[in-house]
């Protein structure tokens, strides 16, 4: 799925520092990948070289990327924005992931309710564009952690807060329990049943907000949230972990 130009151009070249900067912070661009080409982000993102420059260059002074010049630019981490982080190996234990999800659930269901009373068309869009990718990688037999966290995030952005989306964004990918749980557990049926109900789930949040129903979408990501704690617990049995 092609990624949407950037809307509001007067801040093209933050709207691209954000973009890029989620890519890091979910996961999706690990520490030392390399980055596409100048080109290829003009071109998916719609913007001039310009604006890719000094998007790469305020990356650069957050020590989020690095450029080694004739060889490409990459990624260094999370850069040093934030003084509240929690890293893939603070998570790296059942009660860890609980731990998370009990933040979560305080922080998350009230993002919901805010994003019901005062979301724009472009955010349902942009919140339906991450379900949909959610689904299409279970129809590809993927787990969908990467757009399953931009759903989450899209609602963050929804309330016209930014302090929920920068909160969300220090989370990043390890907010999502089977990024770090689950990465050796096969495609299966019984797993791809699974994620259909989580992302049915996901759907019951956005016809919240679609339809500006704040305590309806504060009910749906509670009860959202709650399932993915209980079904956490359950999965571990008696099991240590």
């Amino acid at each position: 799925m092609q990624t949407a130009a950037l809307r509001r151009p007067r801040s093209l070249t933050a709207g691209l520092v954000q973009a890029l900067g989620d890519r890091v912070r979910d996961g999706r661009w690990p520490p030392g990948s390399k980055l596409p080409t100048e080109g290829a982000i003009m071109e998916e993102f719609g913007v001039s070289r310009t604006v890719v420059r000094e998007a790469i260059s305020r990356l650069q002074a957050a020590r989020v990327v690095e450029t080694r010049h004739g060889v490409g630019t990459f990624v260094l981490g999370q850069g040093e924005g934030s003084t509240f982080r929690i890293d893939p190996q603070q998570v790296a234990t059942l009660q860890d992931v609980i731990g998370v999800l009990e933040l979560r659930i305080g922080m998350e269901t009230e993002s919901a309710a805010l994003a019901a009373m005062r979301r724009t068309p472009e955010n349902l869009a942009a919140i339906r564009a991450a379900l949909e990718a959610v689904a299409a990688a279970i129809r590809e037999g993927r787990d969908g952690a990467g757009p399953d966290f931009q759903f989450h995030l899209e609602v963050a952005r929804a309330t016209q807060n930014a302090r929920f989306a920068e909160l969300m964004t220090t989370l990043g990918g390890t907010m999502i329990p089977r990024a770090r749980l689950d990465q050796a557990q096969p495609a299966t049926a019984e797993r791809e049943a699974y994620l259909r109900r989580v992302n049915a789930e996901h759907e019951n949040i956005l016809q919240a907000i679609e339809r500006q129903d704040a305590e309806g979408a504060r009910a749906a990501m509670r009860t959202h949230l709650a399932n993915s704690k209980e079904r956490r617990q359950r999965a571990a049995g008696s099991a240590p972990r």
